[in-house]
């Protein structure tokens, strides 16, 4: 009688495909019907976006400012500095009208620079209010 050996009993492998997903806490809603999330539900911002959000509020903080008549001081110096560096390039170092001109520039820009800039602050915060 030839020897024959009994195959080893084989598991039955399970036919139905495995998912693997995460499980979700449930988020409850109160009686008013609105979702309430418990704790973080948002990823936290990036240094990036942090510096980006940042760099925003400032800026509208700024913009938010009325206006001065020091600020206006501040940009007519500039502009009539370089109005005088301008006028000395162009007329070949003649001091005399470079200057005159550019206090005459400085007289100019320091109110309407002011009234300009008032002009615009006024227009913002009357946008600002009517938006929401």
């Amino acid at each position: 009688m030839p020897f024959t050996v009994a195959a080893a009993p084989r598991k039955l492998r399970s036919t139905m495909a495995q998912t693997k997903r995460k499980r979700r806490s449930k988020h409850r809603g109160n009686s008013a019907g609105v979702v309430e999330s418990r704790g973080r539900t948002t990823r936290p911002a990036s240094p990036a976006d942090r510096k980006k959000q940042a760099r925003n509020q400032a800026r509208l903080a700024r913009l938010d400012k009325p206006p001065t008549w020091r600020s206006s001081l501040n940009r007519a110096l500039l502009a009539s500095g370089f109005m005088l560096i301008f006028l000395l390039v162009v007329t070949k170092g003649k001091i005399l009208p470079a200057l005159v001109f550019a206090v005459f520039s400085l007289a100019l820009y320091v109110p309407g620079g002011y009234f300009l800039e008032t002009f615009l602050w006024r227009r913002r915060m009357k946008k600002k209010e009517v938006s929401p």
